[in-house]
């Protein structure tokens, strides 16, 4: 019983015998009870329905296996297949990890609240293939944990890898409902910041760990450069709703031009050639394989805009209030 309701029952004049209270009808109607959902059925959302969203996700994450499975039936994984197999899941993992940092911008610019409900499991499914990246590189040193150890203590790369490993590990062991209830959502989500410093420690050692040709590192960094740009100015923003669509534009470009800068500096110290060069054959177009990172996080970041648009046109216009944000 509230306490409006006791209030008036006190006040009331005891004039006569009390009456019992009337109960209401049950309501025929009533909604039926959400079947209870398993631990292991991730495929039901929270209210243990079937969700759709949830399965695509699930099947985005086996794509590794199929693509390693098709790649070993028609190409095989030549002199070194263990060590190919490490290397796929430790992109993989890479890959999941800055899916799971997007998925905040496009729940936001896209409108599609619907998207959280996926980003934990797509955030604990890179912490399973950085699991496997490990396990495996255990295998390739037959076992020897005593050498794995000294590896990783005296190789600067493995070291990286294997303090963002830690961190993959710390963040997937909270993520249950459980823990968010035990540690407070504020001390929930200050740990869970620490996403940002993982993305970081791994573009390090995926770049340490490329050998050749650094394109697709340089690509995957300047992807995690624009979602940190997009948080730090939702962060300061001031009015309420989503960032116009001219911010968006200006962040991609100011993104895209120092993907072009950084990567021509870099690719100057390693070969000992003058940037400016580097910078020519960016307009070199005659071999698609070949365009450079910039043009491609050019490219991503109109995709967004164009979302924004679209979204502004034909969608809800409010958005979150100003300074909500999750990682």
């Amino acid at each position: 019983m509230s306490d409006a309701a006791t209030s008036i029952e006190v006040a009331a004049p005891k004039s006569g015998p009390a009456k019992p209270p009337v109960k209401s009808p049950a309501k025929s109607n009533a909604a039926p009870k959400s079947r209870l959902k398993a631990p292991w059925q991730v495929w039901r959302d929270a209210s243990g329905r079937l969700s759709a969203l949830r399965i695509v996700s699930l099947l985005f994450l086996t794509v590794p296996v199929m693509v390693a499975v098709y790649d070993f039936n028609t190409e095989g994984y030549g002199a070194r297949p263990l060590n190919n197999v490490i290397h796929r899941t430790g992109y993989w993992a890479l890959i999941f990890l800055m899916v799971s940092l997007a998925i905040t911008p496009l729940r936001r610019i896209g409108r599609f609240g619907a998207l959280l409900d996926v980003r934990r499991m797509i955030g604990v499914g890179a912490f399973v293939y950085a699991g496997a990246h490990i396990l495996l590189y255990v295998a390739d040193q037959m076992f020897d944990l005593r050498k794995v150890a000294s590896e990783i203590v005296l190789r600067l790369y493995l070291t990286i890898g294997f303090v963002a490993l830690l961190g993959l590990t710390a963040l997937a062991v909270t993520s249950t409902d459980g823990m968010v209830r035990r540690l407070g959502g504020r001390t929930w989500q200050r740990l869970h910041n620490v996403t940002y410093a993982i993305g970081l420690l791994a573009l390090i050692h995926f770049f340490q760990q490329t050998k050749a040709d650094v394109s697709l590192p340089t690509f995957v960094a300047s992807l995690f450069g624009w979602m940190i740009g997009y948080r730090i100015l939702i962060k300061f923003k001031t009015a309420r709703g989503e960032l116009p669509a001219w911010k968006l534009l200006a962040l991609t470009v100011v993104i895209a031009v120092l993907t072009f800068a950084v990567e021509a500096i870099g690719i100057g110290l390693v070969f000992n050639v003058s940037p400016l060069r580097v910078l020519g054959t960016a307009f070199d177009f005659d071999d698609l394989s070949m365009i450079r990172p910039g043009w491609l996080v050019l490219a991503a970041g109109l995709i967004v805009v164009g979302l924004d648009l679209v979204r502004q046109r034909f969608g809800p216009r409010r958005g979150p209030a100003a300074g909500v944000i999750r990682a």
